[in-house]
């Protein structure tokens, strides 16, 4: 008995020792973002964002068809995706922005790496056109405010809390379960901040569009074609990183409505940086 007690004994001031490791890395991953206005835990350096969005790129590309070779199109995407750095609070940043057409026509997404690259795929791009330029830069909008955002970096430093967090239940308890039922947990909690990335590059995504002169009624055609195209194969929305397109369009109505208000615009931005 008395083995097993003092096994049990070890085993939790181990995970305690682990967990506290894990909350106090996180806790001092925190940093200032000046075009959010927030702060935020995040666990690699601007430069490291940049170097794993360039490392990263070619496997992206390599993953979801390759490079689209059609130059127009190229020219046409990089054209509006500069338009919206250059013209908005984007342009005084150190991200590298660089914009690819991929040649997947099966798949209707679009998505931006840490420090800068942003993708759209065919799939996704030749609906929005039906729908006009406007709705093509919503999506990139939104894309380059997760860079801006820096979400990736800070799903890092969560997604590393959460695992010594379950790592810490997994060696205290010495209990599958118990491990499992917090991987779950985790897997929840980190959804619910993915969602909130989501609306947060929805908002200041309108910003960028309106600083840039594009119509921000795009961004809602967007989530149109995002929402017939989904259908009704979509998991509900507390089980997944987005939320779902129709609710994201009352978010995005209720942003355009206030944005004269609430976008912040650069000497703003510069403010928040002293």
């Amino acid at each position: 008995m008395s083995g097993r007690s003092g096994n049990s004994a070890g085993r939790l001031l181990i995970g305690v020792a682990m967990a506290v490791f894990a909350i106090i890395s996180f806790f001092a991953s925190q940093s200032y973002n000046p075009v959010t206005g927030e702060n935020q835990f995040v666990s690699l350096t601007p430069q490291q964002e940049i170097r794993l969005g360039l490392q990263s790129a070619p496997q992206m590309v390599q993953e979801f068809g390759g490079v689209y070779q059609n130059q127009p199109v190229q020219d046409a995407i990089d054209r509006i995706g500069f338009d919206l750095v250059n013209n908005s609070i984007a342009a005084d940043t150190p991200w590298e922005f660089e914009f690819t057409v991929l040649d997947d026509s099966e798949t209707i997404n679009a998505f931006a790496l840490p420090g800068g690259p942003i993708f759209i795929t065919t799939g996704l791009l030749f609906r929005l056109e039906e729908q006009g330029e406007d709705a093509v830069a919503g999506v990139l909008a939104h894309e380059i405010v997760h860079v801006l955002g820096r979400h990736s970096s800070e799903q890092i430093a969560k997604s590393e809390l959460t695992n010594g967090l379950i790592g810490a239940v997994a060696v205290a308890s010495d209990s599958a379960s118990a491990a499992q039922t917090a991987a779950v947990v985790g897997q929840l909690i980190n959804m619910s901040y993915g969602r909130q990335a989501e609306l947060q590059s929805d908002t200041l995504g309108i910003c960028l569009m309106v600083d840039a002169g594009y119509d921000p009624q795009g961004m809602v055609e967007t989530m149109q074609v995002l929402a017939t195209a989904s259908g009704g194969n979509r998991p509900p929305e507390f089980a997944s990183t987005h939320p779902n397109p129709e609710n994201r369009i009352q978010q995005i109505e209720q942003a355009i409505r206030n944005a004269d208000a609430q976008c912040p615009d650069q000497a703003t931005v510069n403010s928040r940086r002293r």
